[in-house]
């Protein structure tokens, strides 16, 4: 994720992309989410064996992202690689949160454990950037992604199983809990929220580099956000003593607002650019570890692998995938600014979406 989000759209347009096709090629990663991990949680539930299928999918993921080595040139081959690669990829996720709640038993503790990805997102995106500026030309980041998605199967060798908890004797039907409105909300705003995200994953690295940034700076503030991410995971189970997870969420959509605000308002110098990347904090950090709270909330017993992974697909999934797309015209057509205002729009909407229901303490019924 350290070198795919980051310098991914930034290699596509150094080879000679445009702003359309590399929002269309972005598009297909998270576009992948809306079947993926629906696919591979049901199979999960129904095999009881999550673990043994993340390695599987890391496997998958590795041979799937290989044939981007026969033509880079070759906008309908990147993006078959795109799809390949990233439905076994976008699997893992989901599976592994239930493996890390089973570990857990609870989610009092996940934050500690999820701030391990973002340590590993920090260490790739900065070392990757210094490395972007004399040591590793760009034109090679092919063959680290391959090489780091190898190392990722290799990883998923050494986890441990987690012992599935014990499960209620009667679990809410799927279809009560689907309809619930603070359920259709929570899905409703988690989706807008990520269209909200989508001119950041796929254009802010190119967006900092028209600017007049060094890649190398360029990681830097990926990193500072990262780290901002990481304090929330650390201290999480902390703000969750004071503030409720519908406070938690909610301010989080005010964040992601606030954020893409400054950068639409030009406001590019450093310490804009710090702030707003300080603010991922809120926008990723604990608007994610509020939205598994909520997850574990109205997903119980035999449902909570197709709990996240229908998050995981209508966030992700297919708020990525549009927020993606439609950055990419908003660049052409409207230009960057007008983009991320755009963005601060599509946030004040999750945030009024959500408002109403989200998060409020209400009893589930069978």
């Amino acid at each position: 994720m350290g070198v795919l989000v980051p310098y991914w759209p930034l290699y596509l347009s150094r080879v000679g992309y445009d702003a359309v096709e590399i929002g269309l090629v972005m598009a297909l990663v998270p576009l992948t989410k809306i079947l993926s991990p629906g696919f591979w949680g049901w199979w999960a539930d129904r095999s009881q064996q999550p673990l043994r299928l993340v390695r599987w999918v890391s496997w998958l993921s590795f041979v799937g992202f290989l044939p981007v080595f026969v033509d880079r040139q070759n906008l309908w081959l990147i993006g078959g690689v795109m799809m390949l690669f990233s439905f076994s990829w976008n699997g893992s996720l989901p599976l592994f949160e239930t493996l890390t709640l089973n570990h857990l038993q609870s989610g009092g503790r996940y934050g500690r454990i999820r701030l391990w990805g973002s340590i590993g997102f920090l260490v790739s995106v900065f070392v990757v950037g210094a490395w972007l500026d004399g040591f590793l030309p760009l034109e090679r980041l092919p063959e680290l992604l391959a090489s780091l998605l190898l190392i990722q199967w290799l990883a998923s060798l050494l986890v441990p199983n987690a012992k599935e908890p014990v499960r209620e004797e009667r679990s809410p039907r799927w279809t009560s809990m689907m309809v619930r409105p603070e359920v259709i909300q929570f899905l409703c705003s988690a989706l807008l929220l990520q269209v909200a995200h989508g001119p950041f994953y796929a254009f802010y690295s190119v967006f900092l580099d028209l600017k007049g940034y060094s890649d190398a700076v360029i990681g830097q503030l990926w990193a500072l956000g990262v780290v901002a991410e990481i304090l929330v995971f650390l201290w999480f189970h902390r703000l969750q003593r004071h503030f409720s997870l519908r406070a938690l969420y909610l301010s989080s959509l005010f964040m992601s607002a606030l954020r893409w605000l400054i950068l639409g308002a030009g406001l590019t110098h450093p310490l804009g650019l710090i702030v707003a990347q300080i603010l991922h904090a809120g926008t990723f950090g604990s608007a994610h570890a509020a939205s598994i709270g909520l997850i574990h909330r109205y997903f119980k017993g035999a449902h909570h692998a197709k709990g996240q992974a229908l998050y995981s697909a209508f966030s992700y999934g297919l708020g990525g995938a549009l927020g993606s797309v439609i950055s990419g015209e908003c660049w052409t057509r409207l230009g960057p600014e007008s983009m991320f205002l755009g963005a601060s729009l599509v946030s004040v909407m999750a945030l009024f979406v959500a408002w109403p229901k989200v998060g409020r303490l209400q009893p589930l019924r069978p």
